[in-house]
């Protein structure tokens, strides 16, 4: 009898209590003998003094006062309606059963199981009940227990169980409570004290005090159930019977007895959903991966990419032989003293999204841009044999016959020359850094390369000896000898200008 699932609700009662035997075996009966899902099962009673006790069903989730207060349980109407739903189907039977009333009806003493069903307890064995409290009849505590008893009886002396009718107007009490959560008979903006708002209440007057209704937060239809419970005549209130089949009407779970039918509702409706929505973030999923793996694939060459992507570890490579390009505006920068910040992002923008287009038709890959410096190589990460020269100056060719005929809108009515080197040799390349990693060259060649171009002339592409060797392999190349050049760190270095190409 003292398991965990019935336990609770004790009771202790407090003083002598003179041969509880006899005159209470009757009424234990009573309460033994109700069963109903919305009534806490009463289990037993010792009556032997001096410490007499109840034990009733135990409710782990406490009581519908101790959930309204708490502020991490969140109630909708479908929950709202669920809880008041079981009250009323609860006080029904309990008038119809050999108790006929309640008669101490609070939020207090309407308990919560496991599965969010509410019992209503703490009824019929009322002189053991009066014996049991302990609380002084002037205190807050006290008066704040006769806020949900009906006017009525306050004004007579209480019947031990009480009255349907009275049962009623406490129901009233507790709506307005489970509507607002501000406790009971809550009335705003004033300073009234439950010893005041019970005088009041007592007074027979034409406007008798009833808590506050706020038809922006209360449902008309709610709002006229609840006036229609706390009317001042007790024979103006409905019974229990028919608010069984109001609330069950107004209840937007459309008359659900519990709501665990509506909880068991909406996952059955999810589960039938659950694989659409599967589907349809799983395909949003891809997509956002396909739009991450192709963005790092322009940032990087594709074969580094995807060694990125599964993890792996990217080695640098040693390359015996490739062509790289540099270029960059001549006369950029005094260009760019007349430009704003702004409209320099934009004239290399558009200039290098020109140039982009252009290599996308040859067998390069472009290193990065730097400033108006743009550098391109081919060779890797790809190995082409001895193409990579030919690629490169295709490429070269190409850009300086676009540049002839190519107007930036920022810069308008003046020509813009781009300068060109070219240089064949071999490189290390590998990837450099965790956080926006770069795929970077080393070597002498990148130096030779960039010489070339700094050494160059407007619209005209300067090449290295290694390049022209590779190009003269081929035999449609056309070159001419532009003589040594001194560079820094190399010397005099013996250099020549690419012309064209036979198609």
């Amino acid at each position: 009898m003292r398991s965990r699932a019935m336990q609770a609700s004790v009771e202790s009662i407090i003083g002598h209590v003179q041969d509880h035997s006899s005159s209470h075996r009757p009424a234990v009966y009573k309460c033994r003998d109700l069963t109903h899902r919305n009534i806490c099962s009463f289990i037993g009673a010792c009556l032997e003094a001096p410490q007499p006790f109840l034990l009733t069903e135990y409710c782990p989730k406490g009581s519908l006062q101790d959930i309204l207060k708490s502020e991490s349980i969140k109630l909708d109407w479908s929950f709202k309606y669920s809880l008041l739903l079981d009250i009323v189907k609860g006080m029904d039977y309990l008038h119809c059963s050999p108790l006929r009333s309640h008669g101490h009806l609070t939020s207090r003493n309407c308990v919560v199981d496991s599965r969010f069903v509410l019992k209503v307890t703490d009824f019929g064995l009322s002189p053991l009940r009066r014996v049991a409290s302990t609380i002084p009849p002037d205190s807050p505590a006290y008066h704040q227990a006769l806020l949900y008893r009906a006017p009525e009886l306050l004004r007579q002396t209480m019947p031990a169980n009480g009255t349907q009718k009275g049962d009623v107007y406490s129901f009233s009490i507790i709506i307005q409570e489970v509507v607002y959560r501000r406790g009971p008979f809550y009335i705003p903006n004033t300073s009234l004290k439950p010893i005041d708002i019970v005088r009041r209440v007592r007074a027979e007057c034409r406007s008798p005090l009833r808590p506050h209704i706020d038809p922006a937060e209360c449902p008309e239809e709610m709002d006229a159930l609840i006036r229609s419970c706390w009317t001042e005549r007790p024979a103006d209130r409905p019974e229990f019977s028919s608010l069984r089949v109001t609330i069950k009407k107004l209840s937007p779970t459309g008359g659900s007895e519990h709501i665990m039918d509506d909880l068991l509702s909406r996952l059955e409706q999810y589960a039938c959903n659950l694989e659409e929505v599967v589907s349809e973030r799983t395909a949003q999923l891809l997509e956002e991966k396909r739009r991450a793996e192709g963005l790092l694939t322009q940032m990087l060459p594709r074969s580094v990419a995807v060694q990125l992507i599964t993890e792996k570890t990217v080695r640098a490579e040693t390359y015996d032989c490739v062509t790289i390009y540099f270029s960059d505006i001549e006369g950029f920068t005094a260009m760019s003293a007349s430009l704003t910040p702004m409209q320099v992002v934009n004239v290399l923008n558009d200039l290098y999204t020109y140039f982009d287009n252009i290599i996308d038709n040859h067998d390069v890959y472009k290193v990065e841009t730097i400033g108006d410096a743009y550098m391109v190589v081919s060779g890797l990460p790809i190995r082409n044999g001895d193409e990579h020269a030919k690629e490169i100056a295709s490429m070269s060719l190409a850009i300086v016959q676009a540049m002839a005929r190519y107007q930036s809108p920022h810069v308008p009515g003046q020509q813009m020359k781009v300068r060109i080197g070219l240089h064949s040799g071999p490189c290390v390349a590998g990837v450099v850094g965790l956080k926006m990693p770069r795929y970077c060259l080393f070597g002498d060649t990148v130096n030779t390369a960039s010489r070339m171009e700094s050494h160059g002339l407007p619209l005209k592409i300067h090449i290295s000896g290694s390049t022209k060797a590779l190009l003269d392999t081929f035999g449609t190349f056309h070159c001419e000898l532009r003589g040594d050049v001194l560079m820094k760190g190399k010397g005099l270095v013996r250099t020549f200008w690419l012309l064209g190409e036979d198609q």
